[in-house]
């Protein structure tokens, strides 16, 4: 069967908005959409230069693109995020990607109701307003498909990074229940839960290496994978309210013993 034997349905507009789109997994999924023919609107909270130098990428692809400055911690810049993107690209956004995400580590003994806040507003209140406005800005002769970046964790729970664990477990939820509300206007709701993809800034390259050596398969995965499960996602019309965990089977296993004395990003 050929690769393209699932092309995107022409009723997707080809307009999408990637919040955290300036660089690792957001920026590229922003290249891959705008390789496979959507205009891009490019969310971004700081780092302009970077910012731009992947608007230019985009622009080389032979797509529109447009930068779009906000903190998802603050409502009042979320909000008018999706009539901003279609009025710089042109018309109605067909992809929203919840890509952008807080993660910090806190234990159930030091967790403050800042840092708990301080997840839950751009983790999961702003993906809703999101796709809320998103869904109601969709044209009724059209479909949609949103994607949520989660976590792997979501399915192998640890007692590690709580209120970044909660926040993106209750986007999960969210995704399963958009998944149904949409379904009736022909919007999909998906999500991938990445695994060990890009060393975070709590790791040395060797601990990252040691990570995706723990795995079951023994590695992780790579922006560019995350980003041709997204496309996957886009093209297969019945599926919605799933996740796809890329991961090396890393959800599959975790225990104390097996992490005793490492920094593996539990």
């Amino acid at each position: 069967m050929a690769i393209n034997a699932f092309p995107i349905s022409s009723r997707i507009p080809r307009r999408a908005l990637v919040t955290g789109g300036k660089a690792r997994l957001g920026k590229a999924i922003v290249l891959a959409l705008a390789e496979a023919g959507f205009d891009v609107a490019i969310h971004y909270r700081g780092d302009t230069d970077a910012a731009e130098e992947t608007r230019k990428e985009v622009v080389a692809l032979g797509r529109k693109a447009c930068l779009l400055k906000a903190d998802l911690a603050r409502e009042e810049f979320v909000s008018p995020l999706v009539e901003q993107a279609s009025a710089a690209l042109g018309g109605p956004l067909g992809v929203l990607v919840n890509n952008a995400s807080t993660f910090e580590r806190d234990e159930w003994d030091d967790a403050t109701k800042e840092s708990w806040v301080g997840h839950m507003k751009p983790n999961l209140r702003a993906p809703f307003v999101l796709m809320q406005a998103f869904a109601k800005a969709l044209p009724k002769d059209a479909e949609g498909m949103v994607l949520n970046m989660l976590d792997q964790r979501v399915w192998s729970l640890t007692p590690h990074f709580i209120s970044y664990t909660v926040s993106k477990s209750a986007l999960w939820t969210l995704t399963q229940t958009m998944a149904l509300a949409l379904a009736p206007h022909g919007i999909r709701v998906n999500a991938i839960g990445p695994g060990p993809a890009l060393a975070s800034v709590r790791q040395s390259e060797e601990q990252f290496a040691r990570q995706c050596a723990s795995v079951p398969l023994g590695h992780g995965t790579s922006p560019e994978e995350v980003a041709r499960a997204a496309l996957a996602l886009l093209a297969l019309p019945s599926v919605t309210g799933q996740m796809l965990a890329l991961d090396g089977g890393q959800h599959l296993q975790w225990s104390p013993a097996a992490a005793a004395g490492s920094v593996l990003e539990e």
